[in-house]
């Protein structure tokens, strides 16, 4: 299953609701994972970004959809990157190369 790395930022709203509410993060992984996304692991940052999750979809629409819900309520930004496997990479690298 594809693999990404979100990187998001709290607004000022989603401070408010963490300092609040702290379990809201887990609350809204199970709410990621409703949507058909799956946050594999995740991180708390110190810098720009608050969070870094490492995260599957079945596909990028899969993802796209979660993250514009997520987006829309105010609470976070994000910033979305494919991973790849490095295995899987060498094993693309040797397919072409062959071809």
């Amino acid at each position: 299953m594809p693999m990404f790395v979100v990187f998001s930022k709290l607004t000022d709203k989603g401070a408010e609701t963490i300092f609040s509410k702290p379990e809201r993060v887990k609350e809204v992984n199970k709410e990621l994972e409703e949507m058909g996304v799956k946050v594999l692991h995740q991180f708390v940052m110190l810098g720009e970004w608050d969070f870094l999750n490492i995260v599957e979809a079945p596909d990028e629409g899969t993802l796209l959809a979660a993250l514009v819900n997520l987006n829309m309520r105010g609470t976070i930004h994000t910033a979305t990157f494919r991973i790849i496997p490095v295995d899987e990479f060498l094993e693309k690298v040797k397919e072409k190369r062959g071809a």
